[in-house]
């Protein structure tokens, strides 16, 4: 099975891209509230809780990742991600689709 990376924005409106760390696991949830993108996918660290979004836009996904719309079926409420690279405020997200996500992670 291939590598697939997404593009994590908006760290700026939580908690900025300097709490991310290479190797650090993430855990993506599909956002079904969100009224303005129906294929949201929120981004979770930990016990901080929700630190950016997948991109889903072609001027906020970086080359090489895929969008939240192109992941979206992929899964079905949450699945989770290892940080590869930081880029400025973009945080480059290597998926773990068949990792186990449990409740307390």
């Amino acid at each position: 099975m291939a590598d697939f990376y997404i593009s994590v924005v908006g760290v700026n409106h939580y908690f900025g891209s300097d709490i991310f760390k290479v190797g650090q696991k993430l855990m993506l949830k599909k956002d079904l509230e969100n009224k303005y993108d129906d294929e949201a996918i929120q981004v979770e660290l930990g016990t901080i809780g929700k630190v950016g979004y997948v991109a889903n836009s072609y001027q906020t996904v970086a080359k090489g990742t895929r969008s939240a719309g192109r992941i979206y079926d992929t899964f079905d409420t949450v699945c989770k991600g290892q940080v590869a690279f930081i880029v400025k405020d973009t945080i480059i997200v290597k998926l773990l689709p068949d990792e186990i996500v449990t409740a307390e992670q």
